[in-house]
């Protein structure tokens, strides 16, 4: 079970690791919705400290090929889920974290300010774990119990809200399996 202080706008036991890379949401923006993403540095390789790296502002861009278009790139995420399960949060809840980047949805644009980003550590094209599901889900449960102006409806992926320009969770992801879950979890309550 997660349980999110609201407060803080920090998921209880779990690392937090302060990126630079938030500000303020806009005065009178509830958060709606969430927003599932898929990432991978090097591009499908899992495991290692670069998304880590990416979130803190410690890419040079000389590190590994590909990467120099990664250098000064300020983005961020609320959240970031291994292929373990493990999750980690870069930026507290309440605070816009710079995930969605060029973004738009029901008519409004600018998702970051009113969404929460998650990102799994995964690509377009290879499954995502068990594991990640399962902690996916327990914290969206969570995220829907504390914030009601959240609902099932409104957790949607990265390519629903950039069409065109990005493609993640990608078409591995399973979104009915998750919204079963998630439903057939709220109703338990």
């Amino acid at each position: 079970m997660c349980v999110v202080d609201k407060s803080s706008g920090l998921l209880q036991d779990t690392i937090f690791r302060n990126s630079p890379n938030f500000n303020q949401r806009p005065e009178g923006i509830d958060i709606d919705m969430v927003v599932v993403h898929g990432i991978s540095l090097p591009a499908g390789e899992f495991g290692g400290e670069w998304v880590d790296r990416l979130f803190l502002n410690q890419i040079k861009g000389d590190e590994q090929p590909g990467f120099e278009d990664l250098k000064g790139l300020k983005v961020s995420s609320h959240l970031f889920v291994r292929r373990t399960g493990e999750i980690i949060q870069y930026v507290p809840f309440t605070k816009r974290a710079w995930h969605a980047g060029t973004s738009e949805y029901g008519g409004r644009d600018n998702c970051n300010d009113f969404s929460i980003g998650i990102e799994l550590e995964g690509t377009d094209d290879i499954p995502y774990e068990p594991e990640q599901y399962d902690s996916l889900i327990k914290v969206v449960v969570a995220l829907l119990q504390t914030w009601p102006t959240i609902s099932e409806d409104r957790v949607v992926g990265h390519v629903d809200i950039a069409p065109g320009r990005k493609t993640d969770p990608g078409h591995v992801f399973d979104w009915d399996s998750f919204r079963q879950a998630i439903h057939s979890q709220i109703e338990c309550g």
